[in-house]
Parts: structure tokens; C-alpha cells; sequence
């Protein structure tokens, strides 16, 4: 019986594999949304991420099962190729078509081969662009003279060190932002739909992105409002964005004014950083990579002061 083989590039695999983190696992529709890409470009790259074992599909959702994709929330594309080069080291098409482009020194016959000795059901050059553009991205292999591929000399324990110091950076801004959330928020939001993107955001500053960075600590922010909603029993069915979401939990009395009024700045930051041309000014906000690393720590606190209500105090 033929195995199911999925054409992606790397690239996408790992934009949806990062996206799975982000959202706490997901369907192909709603990463499709999330990353801006065609939902039939993400559903064969969601495919391929669960045949390299990054995710895990069952029934049409998918959710990450590799400890390695939270490590795919990092602004350095580095670590994203790092990652990807410790997973395919495991994934028997890629081992295959390896051994057979180190015997042939052809990549078109490597994938014929490849093909049929796992039964692909994919033409042979699906096949071949596929796995190229894994083992270069990943830095698997290299390109040579002409139409010549060679494995990589640098070695795994080179690749591991990279993640290790990538996994002290997340640790370093984990503990950053558990500070700043205070122990009673950090230890009831959700870590991979909240904390997890305000690292992410927070690496993401410390690396110049600004737009980036304010992205990441939005989405952390809406999935805090849907966890405060539930807490406190408000609705926010239909409410889209974060200034519509608090606006409704004001309305209902569930916050108060001086809270919303911090999380106007939020909203608004957020849509300049989002929403592309700005009908006032006739072109985008460029966001400065200060705003991103402000944006990240007002929404923390803003996060801190909201769970803080809810427990009866009343700080910002």
C-alpha cells in the first residue's frame, strides 16, 4: 500500500507547526487564518509537520506532540533551521533519499529511489523538491558545484548547542515575564496560550522586531481576555479584537473603566501593528522595536492588574 508523502517547503511546516503552539492546537482553518497562508497550502504542510512528527492529527485537528516545536516561537531563523535539522535526522524519507544522493550523486535518481523503496505516493520530482528544500533550509545539505548536494560537515553536536543556548534564552524570558506577571497571574493563565506568546514577543523585541513582538503579546492578550470571560462569567461571543472583547466585559460590568482605558493602548497598538494601511494617515505604522518591547511588558502588567480584580484588588 502506498505511504502518503506531502509537499510543503520548510518554511511552511514551520509556520504551521508554530502556529499549532500558539494556538493550543488548532484545525487547518484556523492556522490558515492565523499564519495568512492558503487553508490548502497549510493543510499539506500541517500533514507533512505530522509525518516528521513535529504534530499530532486526529480528526482533523492538530496539536503538537515534538518538545521541539515550542522552540519554533523564536525570532531567529537559525534556531527554526536548527530545529527542523534535529527532526529530519529521524525522518525516514529524508535518511533514505540521503543515502541514496551519497550513492548516485544525483538528486533526481536519489528521489526515484527514494520513492520506491518507501512507496511514495508522490511523483518522483514532488518528491525531490520536497526533501531538497527540508535538507537545505535545515542546512542537511549543502549545495555543491552544479546540480551537486553534499551532507553538511557541521555536526549535530554543533546544532544541539545552538538549541541549548536558544532554550536558555526562552528560559531567561520565561522567568521574565512570570516577574512581571506576579506569581498569582503567572500560576492561572494558561502557559502555552499566554505566557508562551509573551516570550515569544519578548525575544522577538529583544531582536529588533517590533511588529513581531506586539503580534505575539496580541495574541497572548486575546487568549487572556477569553480566560477572564470565562472567570468571571461575561460574554464576549461575537466580539472580535481586544477593544471589542473588553468593551463588552465594561459594558457588563465585569471591568472597570480605568483597567479598559489601559487596554485601549493594547487594542490600538495592536491594529497599527496588524492591520496594514491606516485610512487617517494613507499608509501603515511602521511599530519601532521599543514600542514592542514597551507593548509586552504593559501587556503583562495589564494581564497582572486584570487577575488582581478579579481577586479583589485594585492595582495597575
Amino acid at each position: 500500500m502506498p505511504r502518503s508523502f506531502f509537499q510543503a517547503t520548510a518554511e511552511q511546516v514551520v509556520i504551521v507547526s508554530e502556529a499549532i503552539v500558539a494556538l493550543g492546537g488548532s484545525d487547518a482553518a484556523a492556522v490558515a487564518l492565523y499564519s495568512d497562508l492558503p487553508q490548502a497550502t497549510v493543510e499539506g504542510a500541517l500533514k507533512l509537520a505530522a509525518d516528521m512528527g513535529l504534530v499530532v492529527e486526529n480528526a482533523g485537528h492538530f496539536t503538537n506532540v515534538s518538545p521541539l516545536c515550542k522552540l519554533l516561537r523564536t525570532p531567529q531563523d537559525s534556531e527554526k533551521a536548527a530545529i527542523l535539522r534535529v527532526t529530519i535526522e529521524s525522518y525516514e524519507p529524508f535518511i533514505i533519499f540521503r543515502e541514496e544522493l551519497e550513492a548516485t550523486a544525483d538528486v533526481t535518481v536519489a528521489a526515484q529511489r527514494t520513492k520506491a523503496r518507501l512507496d511514495l505516493d508522490l511523483h518522483r520530482e514532488q518528491v525531490k523538491e520536497t526533501l531538497l528544500n527540508i535538507a537545505t533550509y535545515s542546512g542537511a545539505l549543502k549545495a555543491g558545484h552544479g546540480n551537486s548536494y553534499e551532507r553538511d560537515a557541521k555536526g549535530l553536536s554543533a546544532i544541539l548547542d545552538e538549541l541549548s543556548a536558544g532554550s536558555r534564552e526562552v528560559a531567561e524570558a520565561t522567568l521574565t515575564i512570570r516577574t512581571e506577571l506576579g506569581t498569582d497571574a503567572a500560576n492561572q493563565v494558561d502557559h502555552n496560550q499566554v505566557i508562551l506568546p509573551l516570550v515569544a514577543g519578548l525575544r522577538h523585541a529583544s531582536a529588533g522586531s517590533g511588529r513581531e513582538a506586539v503580534l505575539q503579546a496580541g495574541i497572548a492578550i486575546e487568549s487572556f481576555i477569553v480566560w477572564f470571560s470565562h472567570q468571571c462569567t461575561g460574554n464576549i461571543a461575537g466580539a472580535n479584537g481586544i477593544n471589542a472583547k473588553i468593551d463588552r466585559l465594561v459594558a457588563d460590568s465585569k471591568v472597570p473603566k480605568k483597567l479598559q482605558n489601559v487596554s485601549k493602548y493594547l487594542g490600538h497598538v495592536r491594529n497599527a501593528a496588524d492591520h496594514g494601511n491606516d485610512a487617517d494617515i494613507g499608509a501603515p505604522w511602521d511599530i519601532l522595536p521599543e514600542t514592542g518591547r514597551n507593548y509586552v511588558f504593559v501587556a503583562a502588567v495589564f494581564i497582572k492588574s486584570m487577575v488582581g480584580h478579579l481577586a479583589g484588588r485594585h492595582d495597575v
